[in-house]
């Protein structure tokens, strides 16, 4: 049976402004958890790239989950690339595993741990001089479609798509997004900060357009001049305040 659009989701992965991905599982069980995992990330093992994660277990909407059932939903995490670093709410059980594996409360998080959790450092905090953090010349790159659901971070990078961006999913970057393909879903350039980042599509279809935080979206159409062809969309400064350019590329 599909889900209704007032149905939540079984978990919901977001980065948003936190310097760890939050995972809010909501059950109603275990088994919806881990179907719903394998809808989204089945075939793509190592999606997050080693993301630390910070488990939200206060919508759970089920009964306590057994030992195995709990393990099994942490060993799949992990196989999607998801490194569990810290937790908040949640059952005395769930607690219990979850400090077993290395887990923190979430008041208890510090920035360093979020860092060590990774294969690689995290980029280092922009200088006085500068509030733009850098950006590494190196590029992301996926050339897989993402479906509804489904989000890539290019963490102190940027982010190169070569397939589809369905509807629902979400692209970021902390440099610019390249979209070669068409951008349907959500396209979230210089995500910390950097206002030089852009966002360039081969097909302007989007559903939200966001560069250092000022964003437009799809309820107010995107110009014609734009829709549906080769775009770029850059930050400019006036008068007014900032806003989003969109240009055509040919």
């Amino acid at each position: 049976m599909s889900k209704t659009a007032t149905t939540p989701a079984a978990l919901d992965i977001r980065h948003g402004h936190m310097p760890v991905a939050v995972v809010r599982l909501r059950g109603p069980d275990v088994a919806g958890v881990l179907q719903e995992i394998e809808q989204r990330y089945g075939d793509t093992p190592g999606f997050f790239e080693n993301e630390p994660a910070l488990l939200d277990l206060s919508d759970w909407q089920g009964g306590d989950a057994t030992a195995l059932e709990r393990q099994a939903v942490l060993q799949r995490l992990r196989q999607i690339g998801l490194a569990p670093l810290a937790f908040q709410g949640g059952s005395p059980a769930w607690q219990h595993d979850l400090r077993q594996q290395g887990c923190v409360a979430a008041e208890a998080l510090t920035p360093t741990q979020t860092r060590v959790a990774r294969e690689t450092p995290a980029p280092p905090p922009p200088s006085a001089s500068s509030a733009e953090p850098p950006v590494s010349p190196s590029a992301l790159v996926v050339d897989r479609p993402l479906r509804s659901g489904q989000q890539v971070y290019a963490r102190g990078r940027d982010l190169v798509v070569l397939a589809m961006v369905n509807p629902g999913a979400e692209v970021i970057a902390d440099g610019h997004v390249h979209v070669y393909a068409p951008l349907r879903g959500k396209a979230i350039a210089g995500a910390r900060g950097l206002t030089d980042a852009r966002v360039f599509a081969l097909s302007l279809e989007a559903e939200l357009i966001s560069i250092a935080g000022v964003y437009r979206t799809a309820e107010h159409p995107w110009p014609n001049n734009v829709r549906g062809r080769p775009t770029q969309v850059r930050l400019a400064s006036g008068p007014d305040g900032d806003k989003l350019l969109f240009e055509p590329l040919v």
